[in-house]
């Protein structure tokens, strides 16, 4: 055997050996994510059910309660609908900027980009993937083809089933739309054991259909079970990709709404249609996971997890924050009184500044640039500073706060 050969498998030897740390091969470990919104679950509903798949999922992670719905009774208050509940995930912004109102979903705004699009603008050779009924999730949320999102195109789509009366005939049950999950979570199973997406959401709708039919009833309780059957079988696939491959996977699991008094209904601010839930099988989530975290805080994570960096502009219009790795702020609030303005924030990580940066202006809502001038500079531990604004008279203000971890959000709309 020639001897430079000998020298380099000797290397080769000691590199993969025994002492190779295990931190080391997992940061090697190729980054892939999924997220499934089962419709319309309440905590309340989810937390009394037998739901072995999803409790499995947790104690390698965890749950909590969440939310929906944006501020209550303020700027950003958000219609407790599902389309709607799907974009504020998408994007990571509420209803005030994605503009998506109701599920008609007729002129959602594609300046705040999905998920979706910032991960293939970054990583055009990773594969994306979606596993739905409704078709309008890929055409109209996700905008797939359309100028507005640069003609973005998923690489796997198995969709649009509610269209397809013949494979899936209606029946007055609703019997169908069962089927169609069924078929949506075996789909969603089988190509993530064979083909292994980078970036998959799965939508899964009976239970919200149960729920509209029965109310709190054992229809709306066995769909959970159901779901929970569906998602058990996606995890398998997971595992599967994880024990046999060099990947390291994320699921996130949620709702988008929860459900009137009755159990029938939703839309509305009550606490109950408020009030969602969050089961994830990350290890690194901080303190804000166990805070009721919103959905939109569901898209920074994402992106974190998979090292997406949302370009500046962009991150400043994010109203979530990560649940997911170092967070220095969340919660800012705003209010202003004898021009000047007092801001305060919740402190997750005390560590460095915070850049306080303003705008009266909303340009980048129909495209342009805001003018941000840095107003001051503070100590994250400070919780809370006051800018005088006799410069920047408006009745209007945007806030970024700009932290060493990360980057939050408020309005101002003086009345």
């Amino acid at each position: 055997m020639h001897l430079h050969f000998i020298y380099v498998l000797v290397a080769l030897l000691i590199c993969t050996g025994p002492n190779t740390s295990n931190k080391a091969i997992a940061q090697n470990r190729q980054k892939k994510a999924v997220f499934i919104i089962v419709d319309g679950i309440s905590a309340d509903v989810l937390e009394k059910q037998n739901t072995p798949n999803l409790n499995k999922i947790a104690a390698l992670g965890g749950y909590t309660r969440a939310y929906v719905g944006g501020q209550r009774g303020g700027y950003s208050e958000t219609p407790t609908i599902s389309a709607v509940g799907y974009n504020s995930l998408l994007t990571g912004t509420w209803v005030n900027k994605h503009n998506v109102w109701d599920n008609e979903i007729s002129a959602p705004n594609y300046y705040y980009p999905t998920i979706f699009r910032l991960f293939k603008t970054q990583y055009p050779e990773k594969k994306t993937a979606v596993y739905s009924t409704w078709l309008d999730n890929r055409t109209k949320l996700i905008g797939e083809g359309l100028p507005q999102t640069r003609n973005l195109q998923l690489d796997y789509h198995i969709d649009g089933f509610e269209l397809d009366t013949i494979q899936f005939p209606h029946d007055k049950e609703h019997n169908y739309i069962h089927q169609i999950d069924e078929h949506v979570a075996n789909e969603a199973a089988r190509y993530i054991r064979a083909e292994a997406p980078d970036l998959s959401w799965v939508y899964l709708e009976y239970p919200d259909d149960m729920g509209h039919r029965y109310g709190d009833d054992e229809k709306l309780y066995q769909a959970v079970e159901i779901a929970d059957n569906q998602i058990g079988r996606i995890w398998q696939a997971i595992e599967h990709r994880q024990q046999n491959y060099p990947e390291d996977w994320l699921i996130v699991i949620t709702t988008d709404h929860g459900r009137d008094a009755q159990g029938k209904h939703h839309g509305g601010q009550s606490d109950r249609e408020r009030t969602t839930w969050i089961t994830t099988n990350a290890k690194d989530l901080n303190a804000h996971f166990k805070q009721q975290p919103g959905i939109v805080d569901i898209m920074p994570s994402l992106a974190r997890f998979l090292k997406i960096s949302i370009p500046q502009q962009n991150e400043m219009e994010v109203d979530g924050v990560s649940f997911i790795g170092n967070v220095s702020i969340v919660k800012p609030t705003a209010s202003v009184q004898n021009n000047k303005l007092d801001i305060s924030w919740q402190i997750l990580d005390p560590k460095g500044d915070v850049k306080i940066w303003v705008s009266t202006t909303n340009n980048y809502k129909t495209g342009g640039q805001d003018e941000y001038k840095l107003m001051k500079t503070v100590r994250v531990k400070d919780q809370k500073a006051t800018i005088n604004l006799t410069s920047r008279p408006s009745n209007f203000y945007k806030i970024v706060l700009e932290a060493p971890y990360n980057i939050a959000n408020t309005w101002l709309i003086v009345k």
